[in-house]
């Protein structure tokens, strides 16, 4: 089942992730091919905890754990040290369906801190 029905839905779990980010690209959400699930990202918000200048790239990937084809939400986006982003918000949230994914990286390992809110509809 590639997008579940969220009419007939059953279960709504809220979910806060987080990860400090490395100049690999990292997978900070994977919706597993077979979960039966879909996932609503309410918000993604980034901040440098650096005492410098950092770059950050986001990814939307059409496979589970990072696999697969990519497209960027950000890419190589700057931000100053000590500040903070909101990527993503309710107003523009995604739908990560099954087998699907979010990775990111950033220039500088441990220079940003990335949070991610979401609910895992069934």
């Amino acid at each position: 089942m590639a997008a579940p029905n969220i009419v007939g839905l059953s279960t709504i779990t809220g979910i806060t992730t987080s990860i400090t980010l490395t100049t690999s690209s990292q997978t900070f959400l994977s919706n597993a091919a077979s979960s039966n699930s879909v996932f609503k990202v309410n918000n993604i918000i980034a901040t440098n905890i650096s005492a410098s200048t950092a770059t950050l790239t986001v990814r939307y990937t059409q496979g589970a754990a990072g696999a697969g084809t990519t497209v960027a939400l950000a890419n190589g986006l700057s931000l100053a040290a000590g500040t903070s982003l909101i990527l993503l918000d309710k107003a523009s949230s995604v739908y990560l369906e099954e087998a699907r994914s979010l990775t990111a990286l950033a220039s500088a390992n441990s220079s940003i801190d990335l949070v991610c809110s979401y609910e895992n509809i069934r």
